[in-house]
């Protein structure tokens, strides 16, 4: 990122311990600066402002706003800043329901601190941070639950071409632009213009999204 701005990052987690250390792990970073804290979700509005994130690693469970109605919220501003949910378990339905709002994906608190720079990163430059193993398992958690609204996700579904909806089915298994790249027999940057045309046609913010309404519609 020679030339480049480092990437800035809000951390909100109603813990001091999990904050501290969350921006002593990224500050030790030349591509990523911690521009500020909160302790609750309803202080996100105003520090993004202030602050002008591009990412904020947000926890879920705190005691005022928790962090789903504020990714929510935040989602909903234009321009608004990728969001990383923070939880200690990887099944829990907050997550689920923050992901369908727009975050990009999730951390558990536990993840190895260059895994957690790695996920900052990667999500700054619009990927999500899910591996193919937590797709499946997130998606099959949402299986589990709740049915999916399956006819207007196919409704949904139907707005792309054959391409896109391939490209749409390979981000639903958790594949990268590389790996898709592979898989379809198309040059990376074909398969970025295809994402971002999915993205726009379906009118979500990112690619969890995208995999989620693929298993809504019963084809994950």
């Amino acid at each position: 990122m020679a030339g480049m701005s480092p990437i800035r990052v809000l951390i909100v987690d109603d813990d001091a311990l999990v904050r501290a250390g969350l921006s002593m792990i990224l500050s030790g970073d030349e591509e990523v600066t911690v521009v500020g804290q909160a302790a609750d979700g309803s202080e996100v509005p105003d520090a993004v402002a202030r602050l002008d994130p591009d990412v904020v690693l947000m926890d879920i469970r705190m005691p005022g706003v928790d962090g789903l109605a504020a990714t929510e919220a935040l989602r909903r501003r234009p321009g608004a800043p990728e969001v990383l949910v923070l939880t200690t378990f990887d099944a829990d339905e907050f997550v689920l329901r923050a992901l369908r709002a727009g975050a990009s994906g999730f951390l558990l608190k536990d993840t190895p601190p260059g895994q957690i720079r790695d996920a900052v990163l990667r999500v700054a430059q619009g990927e999500a941070t899910l591996s193919p193993s937590i797709t499946r398992q997130l998606i099959a958690h949402v299986a589990a639950g709740t049915p999916p609204e399956r006819g207007g996700a196919e409704q949904l579904l139907g707005r792309l071409s054959v391409r896109e909806r391939e490209v749409a089915l390979a981000i639903a298994q958790g594949r990268s632009n590389a790996e898709i790249s592979g898989q379809l027999h198309m040059s990376v940057a074909t398969v970025k213009a295809h994402v971002s045309r999915v993205l726009t046609k379906l009118d979500l913010n990112n690619r969890v999204q995208v995999a989620l309404l693929v298993h809504d519609a019963g084809l994950a």
